[in-house]
């Protein structure tokens, strides 16, 4: 059962509530007085960088009690165009140029516009910039390119890197932590999934590979998501998350983490929640692709959104004893994913031939379209012969991928490049595609839950 973590608030909190929230996690975390509090965020995409960003502005102000800083990678150099735009953005703001100007840092974006200077990622970061959404400038964070200076001593890591990185990074994080008493808590905000196939069929997701890197206690390894765009939550728009994970952390880090704009919820179900995250991303792919096709046929994308959401009615039904829980939270992630997410972007540009899948899944100006592998992970782990069952009609026996028609040519197209984007919209046309009510019907109508897709036990 979800949690609203404290009566919403109409207004921004007055610092001593603000205050008050942060000696409370202090006490629970066990920080003595003259003992910041370190949070450290691992992966400066935009999301990642926009909730550090958050905690900076609403915490930042007591220097004594908290400190917070961002991990991301150096090096990453910023071309001539992405400066040009960088530049009309802080022009267009007087607040954002006074400062920049204060800061004394003006001028080398007025030499980076002009190319006479290389800007780079961790550079700009510094001044409130993600490479991610230029667009959306941040509040100045204090960064660090040095994984092991930034992490060493960290008492909350939030972790925004990509699925595909995820366990590469906390490997490395483990090797600085092994002197460690107390073992930190890790939030993952991270919406991806991979698969893998031995012992059994089975889908990881990112707080399984930070236990699996770190051997952290699993009670301190939690997932935060919800309907969210980046760059709107940091403008402020109405949004609200839900943190997943034992109850020793998530109520008082829910607590912890909410604003008068970002209403946080709390759930024990970590794995179904992280998993349910990453199954959205795989249908804005196409959502995208069926929208610019149809030219934004309100009608078409209908037809689409019907098909895509019986597909994840029906999948979930595999993963998740209740599936019935999850309507409501996977519904408005995949609802705003294919309003606003680069996900859905991502099949747009395909479909329009800006982007070809031979410049890969880590796109400039966007980061990692996370979908893309979760396309991979979900179709392969779903068309495993062990979980085969008996066709309603045809009487032979398919795996569920079989049943699954858009997730299926999301594969040939994505994966295997079998056909173009507008294979998309022949699969919604094939004439011997069943009705979606007859692939719900299929998932009431079965045993269908397999806990060990999930690496829970039955």
């Amino acid at each position: 059962m979800d949690h609203l973590v404290e009566t919403v608030e109409t207004n921004s909190a007055p610092s001593s509530l603000v205050e008050e929230r942060l000696d409370e996690i202090r006490r629970v975390m066990g920080k003595a007085d003259d003992d910041p509090l370190r949070i450290v965020g691992v992966g400066a995409g935009a999301w990642g960088s926009v909730f550090i960003a958050m905690l900076q502005e609403n915490y930042g102000k007591f220097r004594g009690k908290v400190s917070v800083r961002i991990w991301r990678r150096g090096g990453r150099a910023i071309d001539k165009a992405t400066a040009e735009h960088l530049f009309e953005v802080i022009n267009s703001r007087e607040e954002l140029l006074r400062r920049l100007i204060r800061r004394c840092a003006y001028l080398k974006y007025v030499e980076a516009r002009l190319g006479d200077r290389v800007l780079y990622a961790d550079e700009i970061l510094k001044d409130g910039f993600c490479l991610n959404m230029i667009e959306t400038p941040l509040c100045p964070l204090k960064v660090v390119t040095n994984l092991q200076e930034a992490v060493w001593d960290a008492d909350i890591v939030i972790n925004g890197l990509p699925s595909t990185e995820t366990f590469q990074v906390f490997n490395e994080i483990s090797k600085y932590w092994k002197e460690r008493v107390n073992a930190p808590v890790i939030i993952s905000l991270a919406k991806g999934v991979e698969a893998e196939f031995e012992p059994h069929p089975r889908i990881v997701t990112p707080t399984q590979m930070i236990y699996r890197a770190t051997g952290i206690p699993l009670e301190n390894i939690l997932y935060l998501g919800g309907p969210n765009i980046a760059s709107e939550v940091y403008n402020k728009e109405y949004a609200n998350a839900r943190i997943c994970g034992s109850e020793k952390w998530r109520k008082p880090l829910g607590k912890f983490l909410r604003q008068s704009h970002f209403i946080v919820w709390d759930n024990s179900d970590l794995i179904t929640h992280e998993v349910m995250g990453g199954l959205k991303n795989v249908y804005a792919i196409g959502a995208g692709m069926v929208a610019t096709l149809t030219k934004e046929s309100a009608t078409s994308k209908s037809v689409y959104f019907a098909h895509c959401t019986s597909e994840m009615i029906f999948i979930t039904h595999l993963l998740a004893k209740e599936p019935e829980k999850l309507a409501g939270p996977l519904l408005a992630d995949t609802y705003v994913t294919l309003l606003k997410g680069r996900n859905a972007w991502y099949g747009q540009k395909l479909a329009k031939g800006e982007l070809s899948l031979e410049m890969g899944d880590s796109i400039k100006g966007k980061g990692m379209i996370q979908g893309v592998s979760a396309v991979k992970a979900f179709f392969e782990l779903l068309n495993q012969s062990s979980l085969s069952l008996q066709h309603p009609e045809e009487g032979k026996s398919v795996t569920p991928a079989e049943l699954c028609p858009i997730l299926k040519m999301l594969y040939r197209i994505l994966i295997t490049r079998e056909f173009s984007c507008e294979a998309i919209l022949e699969a919604l046309r094939d004439e011997t595609m069943n009705d979606p009510r007859e692939l719900i019907e299929i998932a009431h109508s079965h045993l269908f839950f397999q806990p060990w897709l999930l690496g829970q036990k039955p």
